[in-house]
């Protein structure tokens, strides 16, 4: 026999109070006594009692879901992103519903036309690639949208944001390629419209500077944050006059099609060229060999940002809506970079 689910109706008749006073208890409402209210979770935790996200829309003129925008869900970072989103929504009561941009504006514009229409309470989102227009976001935001941004932002938006620090993730990058007796060093970056492959751009330059390295604009290739766009760059790198013993790439997605060219066109890591992605995705184990990174805390990314708008959606929030959340990276060495072995 299938078991019935617990109401707020009967955690009331057992407790001998009105449905509206459990109600109010179960969201910290109204004036209630600190005892009546301990009573009310006591037996709501004992009786396993799971609210109804419908009836909980209705009490709190609310959907109790949240919208995630992101670039493409087949990238291992965004996926992994979402199941920190998912656990933290999860467990404060919140749906969440999955749109793709494909890094495309129109996909992108859409997604946030769809959600103007309220069918969310707030919206986590890393941009798209393509995006070169942030008004569409600026309209949510002047009808007060709770909305978060992860990894790709615009500084333009006053919203939270959940970010590594992009810079130093790429300083250590090419400082270890140096470190491994890199001279050539190139860098495959993703588009400039990005902040996030700015500051890349500008910690890879910043290494290079500080440790005397040779700096020629042509060692800079500009990709999509896409494994093709990666293939295809790192190709014609390696058709130059000069090849790089070294190449940075701005994401593990373009380190992929690095990988792939570098193998097809007879080189060999780190022998030949030494390679380090930006992301420390699962899959960076997998290859032969394997893929040195710069890993981001991912899962963390998600549940920060989601409590984030959780908070601001339930007002417990308000002072933080240009806060800016800097999570640390951290130097994952493996056999594509280690030429010198200690």
């Amino acid at each position: 026999m299938q078991q019935t689910s617990v109401t707020i109706k009967d955690i009331a008749k057992q407790l001998g109070i009105s449905k509206s006073t459990v109600s109010r208890a179960l969201r910290n409402t109204g004036e209630i006594s600190p005892e009546t209210r301990q009573k009310v979770i006591d037996l709501a935790q004992k009786l396993d009692y799971n609210p109804d996200p419908v009836a909980l829309s209705l009490l709190n003129s609310r959907s109790n879901t949240v919208a995630v925008v992101v670039p493409d869900i087949a990238n291992q970072f965004f996926a992994i992103v979402i199941s920190g989103i998912e656990e933290v929504a999860y467990n404060r009561g919140y749906n969440v519903m999955i749109y793709q941009s494909h890094d495309q504006y129109q996909r992108e514009l859409l997604a946030l036309k769809h959600l103007s229409n309220r069918r969310a309470d707030g919206l986590i989102t890393s941009v798209a690639s393509q995006s070169d227009s942030y008004e569409h976001f600026m309209k949510l935001k002047t009808v007060e949208f709770p909305m978060v941004f992860f990894d790709r932002y615009y500084e333009e938006i006053d919203a939270p944001a959940v970010v590594v620090d992009d810079f130093e993730g790429a300083y250590q990058a090419t400082k270890h390629l140096i470190e491994q007796g890199c001279k050539k060093i190139a860098h495959v970056c993703g588009p400039l419209r990005l902040n996030t492959s700015k500051k890349r751009l500008s910690g890879f330059k910043a290494a290079m500077t500080d440790f005397n390295m040779p700096f020629d604009e042509n060692s800079v290739s500009i990709a999509d944050y896409h494994r093709s766009d990666g293939f295809d760059a790192t190709k014609k790198l390696l058709e130059r006059t000069i090849v790089p013993d070294g190449i940075f790439a701005a994401s593990d997605n373009i380190a992929l099609g690095c990988h792939a060219a570098i193998r097809e066109m007879g080189y060999t890591m780190p022998d030949d060229i030494a390679l380090i992605g930006f992301s420390d995705l699962p899959i960076d184990t997998l290859l032969s060999p394997q893929l040195s990174s710069i890993a981001q805390p991912a899962f963390e990314m998600g549940q920060v940002a989601v409590d984030l708008l959780i908070d601001l959606i339930e007002g417990k929030s308000v002072a933080t809506v240009s806060q800016k959340i800097v999570l640390k990276t951290k130097l994952m060495a493996r056999a594509s970079t280690l030429k010198i072995t200690f």
